[in-house]
């Protein structure tokens, strides 16, 4: 019996960390990852309650930062065409949240165990950050395009407008807001 209980938690913890199968789909997604403790469809209206930034905003970033792979990195670089070499950047976990940024979060919000790794966490960061945009940059919470914009920037770069003519970063914030805009409609449609 004791047997049959390990292997019912083992098999609930490692589809915490699965990746979810339709990811175009935000119901089917609320759906895949809520379980007995919660799921992300707490964690994220948590975290659009804490920061005001509406829960397709949120899960559009997630998506389109990570795919929702809760251990996404950027591709090394290789080195002489083959050899593995460094990454471009420290961006990991779900919200691909770099080093500093990450320290920087945990500090101000006092979660000093936070995970990037973890989702509750990293959807918790999407929404401190983008509030941190409206802040510092002005734009409107409901603004994903701009506030895609200043996640991938940075506050900083989206000042100075580094985005302007940068057509791969305004080609990922269109694609976050179309996201938003499709997940927004998705839980209307499912009641969520």
């Amino acid at each position: 019996m004791r047997a049959i209980m390990i292997a019912v938690v083992l098999l609930a913890l490692g589809g915490c960390a699965s990746t979810p199968g339709n990811i175009n789909n935000l119901c089917s997604v609320f759906d895949q990852k809520d379980g007995w403790f919660g799921g992300w469809y707490s964690d994220a209206k948590r975290a659009e309650r804490q920061y005001g930034v509406p829960v397709p905003v949120l899960m559009a970033t997630i998506r389109t930062e990570s795919g929702f792979k809760a251990n996404a990195r950027p591709p090394r670089k290789k080195l002489l065409g083959f050899i593995p070499w460094k990454r471009p950047s420290s961006a990991y976990g779900y919200s691909q949240a770099l080093d500093g940024t990450w320290d920087r979060y945990r500090r101000e919000t006092g979660r000093r165990g936070a995970r990037r790794g973890d989702f509750a966490d990293a959807v918790d960061f999407v929404g401190w950050y983008h509030r941190q945009s409206h802040h510092k940059n002005g734009i409107a919470l409901d603004d994903t395009y701009n506030l895609y914009l200043a996640y991938y920037a940075g506050h900083a770069g989206y000042s100075r407008g580094t985005w302007q003519n940068n057509a791969h970063m305004k080609k990922a914030a269109g694609r976050a807001a179309a996201m938003a805009n499709d997940y927004a409609y998705q839980m209307q449609r499912c009641g969520r």
